[in-house]
């Protein structure tokens, strides 16, 4: 550095500061800020991880766990909306909720909703269902359950059988329905 007396070249570089982030407890390690940082663990038994994801304690209860995301992972795993219904009480439940969140289910049509994450819609689940498949089952995988279960229930083969055209009407309905999220997927990329 040419022209610059020591004096200004010293001035120039940076100085070492002293920090505060020594030890137990973190003095701002968490945060940008100097100050203590008070930190939530997770409210798993035996955990050390902050506790960053809340979780439900009960279905239409403010009261929240606040979970890892390993543990939060595990707890929605095994979650049921509607435990503890029978099944006509968890359609009423279903049918009564459609009814406020209908803009919802419009707005997932036009894509502004959504997981994200490449799961299925109910819909594709129940013919998933219907043709005894994983809900990750590929799409080759879907076309040849599609035919072999046709096969067996085709009008042409039982010709007179009520149930096995209610079958087949059925499946037709259901190879439609993945068919169909198959293409928009392809399309989307």
């Amino acid at each position: 550095m040419r022209g610059l007396g020591s004096r200004a070249y010293r001035g120039l570089m940076s100085r070492a500061r002293r920090s505060d982030s020594w030890g137990f407890p973190r003095w701002g390690g968490y945060g940008g800020a100097r100050e203590t940082v008070q930190v939530r663990l997770c409210d798993r038994a035996g955990c050390s991880e902050p506790g960053t994801c809340p979780a439900p304690k009960s279905p239409n209860n403010p009261d929240r766990w606040m979970f890892c995301q390993e543990h939060a992972a595990e707890y929605n795993r095994g979650w049921d909306y509607f435990a503890g219904l029978t099944a006509e009480e968890a359609a009423e439940r279903e049918a009564k909720e459609r009814q406020t969140h209908e803009g919802f289910r419009e707005s997932a049509h036009y894509e502004w909703a959504g997981s994200g994450d490449g799961t299925r819609s109910r819909d594709e689940l129940r013919a998933l269902d219907l043709l005894e498949l994983d809900p990750d089952a590929d799409f080759e995988a879907i076309k040849k359950s599609y035919r072999t279960k046709a096969k067996q229930v085709h009008p042409d083969l039982r010709p007179g059988d009520e149930e096995a055209a209610k079958a087949f009407q059925a499946l037709q309905l259901a190879y439609e329905v993945l068919r169909q999220a198959e293409e928009r997927r392809e399309w989307k990329g």
